[in-house]
């Protein structure tokens, strides 16, 4: 009587924000927790999150060799093999245009600093030649004093260095047993499932891998514009190193809307030290141009189809990813909120209810999504049905 007296004196906003409020409180909690544990983990979720994104590129390959009769485990190394020729190849290719065209960017380098040091000098600033060695002087002189800082960093990047060779040998060989018995993996983790939403759940996970898939083929197929278009504006304006740069900018687009416009940032900064303030503002020009056609036709044409989400979602996700995990955080983090949008999405479908795992192709992504024919609508995170 009493708890029942009590509980109408308090108003009810109160008791609904209370409730809200420690629920969301045990959120937050877990989600540090698990980001404390990932934290810990770098070394192994940072190579297996990769894994699993080749696993998205490549598993269609070792599914269609499997369906004309291959075996599996000679499909797995047919494919591993044809993607690490393919890769040993570009980047033997862009190794070697770089080192053709580093002579002349040091050519064009020395020019524009004898430019910058006769506009120093003669411009307005009217620095005399000891004015300019005393400044030269005083950057030897800051090199030398912070030289133990500078050392202790290069250790830093050689340590660093050879944790990248561990994770790289560890995602390959991720990467190997995920392409071969990637199915036996999903069903024994699916064991921990409830039985009486075991199939849902396999459903929205299916659902959630071939969004996986869907979002590294149209994200790799726009760094492919990307970089075709900044690498032929850079060879229309004759600024060396166009394989490179292009290379750079090809990797920088896996990383939604500003990894292309980071990376596209440094062809800028190489057209106006080996070019010229002009070839800066043409490639410039160049660069938004690519990215209008990037944001404005291919985002929405092809990650808008494939992945449904929204702008702003994406910049965020980004933001955060980058925040907790670097680099890496912002690679993986787009694809976690596409698997997530997509798993969530299936969860919520009326029509996913009638659906059985075994019918979700998860290398045909654009004909399994949930379509909701009535009951309650299922939205995207780009607010749309």
């Amino acid at each position: 009587m009493k708890g029942s007296d009590s509980e109408t004196r308090v108003p009810r906003l109160l008791r609904v924000s209370a409730a809200l409020s420690w629920r969301f409180v045990a959120v937050v909690a877990a989600l540090y927790v698990i980001g404390v544990v990932v934290g810990y983990l770098t070394t192994i979720v940072i190579p297996a999150g990769v894994a699993l994104l080749l696993a998205a590129l490549l598993s269609p390959a070792v599914a269609q060799l499997t369906r004309i009769g291959v075996p599996k485990g000679v499909a797995t190394g047919l494919v591993l093999v044809g993607g690490i020729a393919v890769v040993g190849g570009v980047l033997t290719f862009v190794i070697t245009e770089f080192s053709k065209g580093l002579p002349d960017l040091q050519k064009q380098v020395g020019a524009s600093l004898d430019t910058i040091r006769e506009w120093l000098r003669d411009g307005p600033a009217h620095l005399t030649d000891a004015q300019l060695q005393q400044y030269l002087d005083r950057v030897v002189q800051t090199v030398k004093e912070n030289q133990a800082e500078i050392t202790s960093g290069a250790l830093t990047t050689a340590a660093t260095v050879g944790e990248l060779l561990t994770g790289l040998i560890l995602a390959l060989f991720t990467l190997i047993f995920f392409l071969h018995d990637g199915d036996g993996i999903w069903r024994f983790l699916i064991r921990a499932v409830p039985n009486d939403v075991r199939d849902r759940a396999d459903v929205a996970g299916r659902r959630g891998f071939a969004s996986l898939v869907s979002y590294v083929r149209a994200t790799a197929l726009v760094a492919v514009v990307d970089a075709l278009g900044v690498g032929i504006g850079l060879w229309i304006v004759g600024v060396p190193l166009v394989v490179p740069l292009s290379a750079l900018v090809f990797l920088g687009a896996f990383i939604p809307i500003v990894g292309a416009v980071i990376t596209g940032a440094v062809a800028v900064l190489v057209a106006l030290v080996a070019n010229g303030w002009v070839a800066a503002l043409i490639v410039l020009a160049v660069l938004i141009g690519v990215m209008q056609l990037e944001s404005h036709v291919l985002q929405p044409l092809l990650l808008g189809r494939a992945v449904k989400l929204h702008p702003l979602a994406v910049v965020l996700a980004i933001t955060a990813g980058l925040v907790v995990g670097g680099i890496a955080g912002a690679l993986l983090s787009v694809p976690l909120l596409a698997v997530l949008n997509s798993g969530i999405r299936s969860l919520l479908s009326e029509s996913d209810k009638a659906v059985e795992p075994e019918q979700v192709d998860v290398h045909e992504p654009q004909e399994t999504g949930p379509i909701d024919t009535g009951g309650e609508r299922v939205e995207d995170l780009d607010g749309k049905p």
